[in-house]
């Protein structure tokens, strides 16, 4: 039995450069700080998931050994956002002398959700102290990052986990865990992470929770997703015409799995994207999505766009076939 206590993405998460997933790029060149004993200010940014606090962690770990927390400060803008946090918190943790070291470091996770006036405070704060203290900002949008941060740091970009790095680490998971998996289940991980390594073992762990043996319908299941096989069938009965099939079988789905509408416009995106019609087809099909994932998330009805939807793909295939 999975024990419920523990969470996957910090027990297997690495604890050295070493042991970070197909980051070579960003890691020879943190390396490289680390052989050196000093670092810059380091913004790193990138998708949710691609290790950018892994390796902020595993780069203190590296430089301090076993004192690293006493030298390293990780704060999560997105919670402590204004500008407060910044002349209390920071201020009073950068101007402490470090422990056995040259400098300490202060890591914000998250650190485009700063306000401006936060992020303004920052900027000075980095410059007085930047004899004792070296600053570590993550985010998913640099561009959210003012320019004078922007100028003070090096920038590391991170991309998306490639399938085969996702899929490699899975499986060691599930071999350490006494967990069966399928190639399917894999391969279905794989998809509703869209490279987020973090949410593709959250899902592992959560279904594990449950079964043991773990196949492709588990894994959709515990994600509430709806299957590429399942939404193809869906738009194929709507392009024929057959609207009130395709209804009824959606409706049963959205039922079965407690989907919201937001969930059901993504699981058709990831099909559609890969579904076996021509490219002008395609396109329409794909706008349409977009102009009601953007009603929905206007506070539209979910149920009236949903099937308004699927009236849109019936009228997109009387006139494309």
């Amino acid at each position: 039995m999975v024990n419920v206590n523990e969470i996957w993405t910090e027990k297997y998460r690495p604890k050295s450069l070493d042991e970070v997933v197909d980051q070579e790029h960003v890691v020879e060149r943190l390396k490289a700080f680390v052989k050196q004993k000093n670092i810059p200010n380091l913004l790193f940014a990138g998708p949710a998931g691609t290790g950018k606090t892994t390796c902020a962690l595993a780069l203190a770990r590296d430089l301090y050994g076993e004192n690293w927390k006493h030298n390293f400060l990780e704060l999560n803008a997105s919670d402590e956002r204004g500008i407060d946090v910044v002349r209390g918190k920071i201020k009073d943790f950068a101007r402490t002398k470090p422990i056995d070291a040259d400098f300490k470091i202060i890591f914000l996770d998250e650190a485009d959700a700063l306000t401006q006036e936060a992020q303004q405070a920052l900027r000075r704060t980095m410059e007085k102290y930047a004899s004792v203290t070296r600053f570590i900002l993550s985010c998913n949008y640099s561009s959210k990052i003012i320019p004078p941060i922007q100028s003070r740091c090096a920038v590391f970009r991170f991309k998306p986990l490639p399938d085969e790095a996702i899929k490699s680490l899975l499986k060691k998971i599930a071999e350490k865990e006494n967990i069966s998996i399928t190639e399917e289940a894999l391969n279905a991980l794989i998809v509703l992470s869209e490279g987020d390594l973090r949410k593709a073992i959250n899902i592992l762990q959560s279904t594990a929770i449950l079964y043991k043996e773990i196949d492709e319908t588990k894994i959709y299941e515990m994600a509430a997703s709806l299957k590429p096989k399942e939404v193809e069938e869906i738009v194929r009965l709507a392009l024929k015409g057959e609207f009130r099939k395709a209804r009824e079988q959606l409706l049963k789905l959205i039922a079965l799995r407690g989907l919201s509408g937001q969930d059901v416009v993504k699981s058709f995106y990831r099909a559609i994207s890969d579904l076996d019609v021509d490219d002008k087809l395609k396109v329409q099909l794909i706008d349409k999505l977009g102009e009601y994932e953007f009603r929905i998330a206007e506070g539209a009805s979910e149920d009236v766009q949903i099937e308004a939807m699927l009236a849109q793909f019936v009228l997109i295939g009387k006139t494309h076939f």
